[in-house]
């Protein structure tokens, strides 16, 4: 029996965030300000939306 794939999260710790772009804190957090990041409170914690993680290099990737 096959194990079931793994599931890609709706939306991650900031710091993992930080990481999944290769960008520190306060660049994500300036990010997230100028609203290029989608980010959510859930209660005290912030958490990213990974779908706006990849809209942000999808737009970076496309010529002006």
């Amino acid at each position: 029996m096959k194990p079931p794939p793994p599931v890609e999260p709706i939306c991650v710790k900031v710091k993992d965030a930080a990481r999944m772009i290769g960008v520190g804190r306060t660049k994500l957090y300036e990010l997230i300000a100028s609203g290029e990041i989608e980010a959510i409170k859930l209660g005290k914690s912030t958490r990213i939306m990974t779908v706006s993680l990849h809209d942000l290099v999808m737009r970076q990737r496309e010529p002006e």
